[in-house]
């Protein structure tokens, strides 16, 4: 990727929306889990908390099969789903059906997505849009801190207490250039938080080689 042409290219792009839309769908995904394991927890001693866990796991299957869709449109990550729950041969009720999902290591490993997602997309969300909203602002900064009142933005203070102002035409200069160097590192920023999106999505969400059953 042209070091240039990476601010503007669509997979930048691709990649801050996909930063900016992890948080929304972390605190939905992760308020509806906890809420539902926590009820469920709670309800074992009745012989409602077993099938509302069962509910759980599978409401986290469908979480997973939205996030799998969102990495597939974001960032080009194909990652096929797991295999579907499987129940013993010649047992299909729903006692049966709700053994298979308690069993299944798919459906675990989707509500463990589910909890630890939540709190990389905070910091994820939050890294990206101060690091791309500080560069694009410092960039194009000459342009509007005629709106500001005077003297202009204020950097810090000197060593005699005294504050520095962002205002003369050298000043402004040195400012956007900065915010231009901070503009070509955000798409290598973004690629690197995206990075480890792609290995829990990779990771939890998808089929594995390993035994899909808990026990």
């Amino acid at each position: 990727m042209h070091v240039v042409r990476a601010p503007f290219s669509a997979r930048a792009w691709r990649e801050l929306g996909y930063v900016l839309t992890s948080l929304p769908v972390a605190v939905v995904v992760f308020s509806t889990l906890v809420t539902l394991v926590a009820t469920s927890a709670g309800l074992l001693v009745t012989f409602v908390g077993v099938p509302l866990l069962a509910v759980t796991l599978l409401c986290a299957r469908a979480f997973g099969a939205m996030e799998r869709a969102r990495a597939r449109v974001l960032l080009g990550l194909d990652v096929p789903a797991p295999g579907p729950v499987r129940t013993p041969r010649g047992k299909g009720g729903p006692a049966a059906r709700t053994v298979a999902v308690l069993k299944d290591g798919a459906s675990w490993r989707h509500v463990l997505y589910g909890l630890v997602h939540f709190p990389w997309a905070v910091f994820s969300f939050s890294a990206g849009l101060a690091l791309w909203s500080a560069g694009w602002g410092m960039l194009t900064y000459p342009l509007w801190s005629w709106s500001l009142p005077e003297p202009g933005t204020q950097l810090g203070d000197n060593a005699a207490g005294e504050p520095i102002y962002v205002d003369s035409p050298p000043e402004l200069a040195a400012f956007s250039a900065v915010g231009a160097l901070i503009v070509l590192l955000v798409p290598w920023w973004l690629r690197a938080l995206t990075a480890v999106d792609r290995f829990l999505v990779a990771g939890l969400l998808g089929p594995t080689r390993l035994v899909e059953r808990v026990w």
